[in-house]
């Protein structure tokens, strides 16, 4: 009758250290999940996601005061948001889709978790071959997912006295590429800018301050909308 006691009593504490450590252990679980989402919607309280805008003068933020620019506007509005996520400006004025093709390694040096390719606009602009164009934003593409970084594509369109033909070439690569690599694509990165004399410098082409804000408005839901989307942001191991 003792050994029975006693076996009784050994299970009762036996019993009440696991219930002990199964509470330790949903208690850690609540803990820690918060940041998981955290740090893939980019909410504030995790380690930052890093989002590198690769592009032309229209990230570089030509003409403008470096705080001005879209990539540091973008962040602010993000910031303002609730959003934890750095941006990263690696803008180069006169950049055309070849030029960014052959800068990928220098960028990833920085290992952002998503990059936002604007490019071809200067390509447009020189009258370059569409198919040219596909072809490096295409290999830009490919090679940023070997990479492990999540992309999201943003479109240019070309001026329509350009030529039918040109237009339906040029307006259309960035919707091809976006189907064929499933990528997310903001169609027109200039949308409500465009062809404003009050939201363009003198040029025409390069959006002033005003219209950097209208821009980074615009295209503010595609990049909380992504950020969201927890199957295209993720934190893949890179060295």
């Amino acid at each position: 009758m003792k050994l029975q006691s006693r076996y009784g009593g050994f299970t009762a504490t036996v019993n009440s250290r696991i219930a002990a450590f199964v509470a330790l252990i949903l208690c850690l679980a609540a803990l820690t999940a918060p940041a998981a989402v955290h740090a893939q919607t980019g909410q504030t309280g995790a380690e930052p996601v890093k989002l590198a805008i690769l592009g032309d003068s229209l990230a570089a933020g030509y003409g403008l005061a470096p705080a001005q620019a879209f990539p540091t506007r973008l962040q602010a509005a993000l910031k303002d948001k609730g959003r934890n996520v750095t941006v990263i400006n690696h803008g180069v004025s006169g950049d055309t889709t070849m030029g960014g093709l052959e800068r990928i390694d220098w960028m990833l040096a920085d290992k952002p978790d998503i990059v936002m390719v604007e490019l071809g606009g200067n390509d447009m602009l020189r009258a370059l071959d569409p198919a040219s164009t596909e072809k490096n934003l295409d290999a830009i593409v490919d090679k940023l997912k070997q990479a492990g970084a999540t992309v999201w594509l943003v479109g240019m369109m070309a001026p329509r006295n350009y030529g039918p033909e040109y237009v339906k070439q040029f307006d259309g690569l960035y919707k091809r590429l976006a189907d064929k690599h499933g990528v997310p694509l903001y169609p027109f990165f200039l949308d409500g800018v465009a062809q404003d004399p009050a939201l363009n410098q003198p040029d025409g082409i390069h959006p002033n301050a005003k219209g950097v804000d209208i821009i980074v408005e615009r295209i503010l839901p595609f990049v909380t909308k992504n950020l969201d989307d927890a199957a295209s942001v993720r934190r893949p191991a890179r060295p």
